[in-house]
């Protein structure tokens, strides 16, 4: 979002030829859904596209839906997914009568999307989300400073594994929440991220070495470079690596409490 269509097509380009194949969107970033359809065209085969949508009940996720489509050039979706469902007063908008499941389960009958997941922070949610509905996919927040600091997401990452779930991991390379007045090198993010190369290198193959189906680093283009340049080359840690990362999570604070 916010860059030239020019930009955004190179930047497309480079991700494919280096081996991206899951790309991910929003309505709610800012021109991304435009610039990316315009990015793909011709190229639409080449990816696994997953959108999302913030609306919780069907009419207005049923709008969201038929303007993403347009906005992203393409007939479906791969993957649409609840975009943040945390609060449980809008699970229960968002999965009961009238809600946005219903467009979901619609549009999967007629071919516009093909599995439907969910997005957000809360872990206890998707566990409850789980109890109303299969749910294709999670994507959550799984990087090394949680897992140092408490057991935020385990319990969620083991049901996803024991009933054979995607897993998306968000923010792999995030470091801390950003201090007050803290000049934001990196803008597009809300936390302050990883920026070292081979801090990057470390916390990307940590996650990598999970049971996680994908990775989505952030919007930056240089920080996203970094990530695709640590999975590329990715080999497990090693013992002293590890001991590396664990030094680096203790002087860092977490983005969410258990």
């Amino acid at each position: 979002a916010g860059e030239s269509q020019d930009f955004a097509n190179r930047l497309v380009a480079h991700a494919l030829r280096n081996g991206v194949n899951h790309v991910d969107v929003a309505p709610t970033y800012g021109d991304a859904e435009i610039k990316l359809g315009e990015a793909l065209r011709g190229r639409r085969h080449q990816v696994f596209l997953a959108c999302k949508t913030a609306q919780r009940t069907r009419q207005e996720a049923e709008k969201e839906l038929r303007r993403s489509l347009e906005r992203l050039q393409t007939d479906y979706f791969d993957l649409y997914q609840f975009h943040g469902l945390d609060k449980p007063e809008e699970l229960d908008v968002a999965f009961g009568p009238g809600g946005a499941l219903e467009v979901m389960l619609a549009a999967r009958e007629k071919g516009l999307i093909r599995h439907i997941g969910m997005t957000g922070h809360n872990p206890e949610n998707f566990l409850a989300a789980l109890k109303k509905f299969p749910l294709d996919t999670c994507m959550f927040p799984i990087n090394f400073v949680l897992a140092h600091h408490g057991d935020y997401g385990k319990r969620l990452l083991d049901e996803l594994v024991r009933r054979e779930i995607g897993i998306i991991a968000i923010k792999p390379i995030a470091a801390r929440p950003w201090q007050e007045g803290e000049f934001r090198r990196w803008p597009k993010c809300w936390y302050k991220p990883l920026d070292d190369p081979h801090q990057i290198d470390l916390a990307t193959r940590w996650v990598l070495e999970l049971p996680v189906t994908t990775i989505i680093p952030s919007g930056h283009p240089q920080l996203f470079d970094r990530v695709l340049r640590a999975a590329r080359r990715f080999s497990p840690l090693t013992s002293q690596e590890r001991v590396e990362l664990s030094k680096l999570a203790d002087a860092l604070t977490p983005l969410f409490s258990v």
